[in-house]
């Protein structure tokens, strides 16, 4: 994170004029952006369902009670039996037996089901991919789902519903009457059958209508092999200072841009389910961009709550990493702690005070394979920084929380920053913000997880830019990647200068990608672009050789956040 974007809004907003020309009016989208496809089959149509060999069928979904628990300690159904609600059939999976159904003629979507009032029903679709759509190919395509109910819908796609928070649209409940949007497919094979479950409400649910349930529209829409959804070629220069960089990164690779219209992008983090998550500090928001091209918020209030969040120029959360469990793990600029959201929605919190005072506002963090978790604490999420007066430690530190024990390893560095280990761990590189002293360090890991004596890896005082130090990650073959001034600077493991990627904004900071980790994502200002290497990233959540990170021993577990 960068200081000097905790300017004012008027700056803001003059980056956000810059890039206007190709920003939406809007950084959340929902649903499979809609644009040209090269092929679409009406469902509701003889002629689509005989072109992809489907029926229709139907059945009325019933509300029964039965047999469920009170919620435990657990925040789970542990606690006391009781008696409560439940909808029957389940026929989301790909496998239910439906063949007693009503068959759905052609045309008869429209027709009003479901008895009116508060009522639910189900209508499953199965279709084998043909070769060809007239003169177009669907060998490798991408198939997307588009159906209009009256009034909600969800959607199981091949015996999946995805649920990830803060999913608006999709697979799930779009909106009153709204389209809604999923991707079958990113690689249509022919002759493969696919499953469409479509779960209809009648709504508003709080005050359910005389009327009734229908389809106002299904449609399958076909798009070409690679399609790149949401994405915009973006213009950008590959430097290359040293011919290693071609070992590192392809002399034509391009730049995308994968979503705009933010106030700041910040502590990017590769999910292993598929998508990407990334703070907007400024907009105290955690956002998630899937490869559908779909952006959805995450997590809202994500940093701060307080009354006096207007003064902050960066109340939200900064960075964000993953856990050996796969939970994500959270730096809070306004809370000025260390989070961890557990998979039940539960925040626990992981470091708030150290030797009984308030951190500064934690920055960015990384595990190790142990377990250990380290954090930078420069005071750049409080409204003056280092002059602000709800400043209680006297200095900016980089810490380690192991075994419940929260200890200062370095408090060496004006503005402590990105973090990162090397391929053995058995180095941590640190950078620095401080517009004086542009370096990026590096300690020797002690057995017990502490730091030796910091030595100077880089030096880009000299550089030209405004930009200090700010994110750093490292590949599996040891070249270390650095936002500094000018760009994103890649060292090889002996600090030798590679390269400078300039993307059309300035990076602040980056995740490996995409299954292979060989995407890189780079949170640039109001945008985030990506652009592919040809080495795999060091990424969370690493294989855990022991128990997970505790608590400080003053932090302690919160259910403010608590989820189903």
């Amino acid at each position: 994170m960068s200081p000097r974007w905790m300017l004012p809004l008027l700056a803001t907003a003059m980056v956000l004029a810059r890039a206007a020309d190709a920003a939406p009016t809007s950084p959340v989208t929902g649903d499979a952006p809609a644009i040209r496809p090269t092929a679409v089959v009406d469902l509701n149509t003889a002629a689509g369902l005989q072109s992809m060999h489907g029926v229709w069928r139907y059945s009325d979904a019933k509300i029964v009670e039965v047999a469920h628990r009170d919620p435990g300690p657990d925040l789970k159904a542990s606690g006391a039996v009781n008696r409560t609600w439940d909808i029957t059939p389940h026929a989301g999976a790909a496998d239910f037996d439906d063949h007693a159904w009503e068959v759905l003629a052609p045309g008869s979507l429209d027709a009003r089901r479901g008895h009116g009032r508060l009522s639910f029903n189900w209508y499953r679709l199965k279709f084998t991919v043909p070769e060809s759509l007239g003169k177009v190919d669907l060998a490798g395509a991408t198939a997307v789902f588009e159906v209009v109910v009256d009034d909600y819908a969800e959607i199981w796609v091949d015996g999946a519903l995805p649920l990830v928070l803060g999913q608006s649209g999709g697979a799930l409940v779009r909106g009153y009457n709204a389209p809604n949007r999923v991707v079958v497919s990113r690689d249509l094979r022919p002759g493969t059958t696919h499953t469409l479950a479509v779960f209809g409400a009648n709504g508003p649910l709080s005050q359910p209508p005389a009327n009734f349930i229908w389809m106002r529209s299904a449609t399958l829409e076909f798009y070409p092999e690679e399609t790149p959804f949401g994405t915009q070629r973006a213009a950008g220069e590959i430097r290359r200072l040293d011919p290693g960089l071609d070992q590192v990164i392809a002399p034509d690779a391009t730049f995308e841009r994968i979503a705009s219209g933010f106030l700041f992008t910040e502590g990017p983090v590769w999910h292993p389910d598929g998508y990407l998550l990334f703070s907007d500090p400024n907009a105290n928001t955690i956002y998630r961009w899937s490869p559908d091209g779909q952006v959805s918020v995450f997590r809202a209030k994500s940093g701060y709550t307080g009354a006096d969040i207007g003064e902050y120029g960066q109340p939200g959360s900064n960075g964000l990493t993953l856990d050996a469990e796969g939970r994500l793990t959270i730096d809070e600029h306004g809370n000025r702690r260390v989070v961890r959201l557990e998979k039940n929605g539960v925040v626990t919190p992981l470091a708030e005070r150290f030797e009984g005072k308030r951190l500064n506002s934690p920055n960015d963090l990384v595990y190790r394979s142990d377990g250990a978790l380290y954090f930078t604490d420069p005071p750049f999420g409080l409204p003056k920084a280092h002059e602000d007066s709800r400043k209680e430690l006297p200095f900016s530190g980089v810490f380690l929380l192991k075994d419940g024990r929260l200890s200062a390893v370095s408090r060496d560095l004006t503005g402590p920053n990105g973090l990162a280990f090397s391929p053995d761990e058995k180095t941590l590189y640190v950078g620095d913000w401080d517009p004086r002293r542009k370096v990026v360090m590096e300690y020797d890991v002690r057995p017990d997880g502490t730091l030796g004596p910091g030595t100077v890896f880089a030096d880009f005082t000299a550089d030209e830019g405004e930009d200090a130090i700010d994110g750093i990650k490292v590949d599996r073959e040891g070249n270390v990647y650095v936002s500094g001034p000018g760009g994103l600077h890649i060292l090889d493991a002996k600090g030798r200068r590679l390269g400078l990627l300039v993307p059309p904004e300035h990076p602040h900071n980056l995740a490996f990608g995409d299954a292979d980790g060989k995407t890189l994502y780079l949170a640039a200002q109001t945008s985030v672009y990506r652009v592919r290497l040809k080495n795999e990233g060091i990424r969370p959540p690493l294989t855990a050789t022991r128990d997970a990170v505790k608590p400080a021993h003053s932090a302690a577990p919160s259910a403010s956040a608590a989820g189903r």
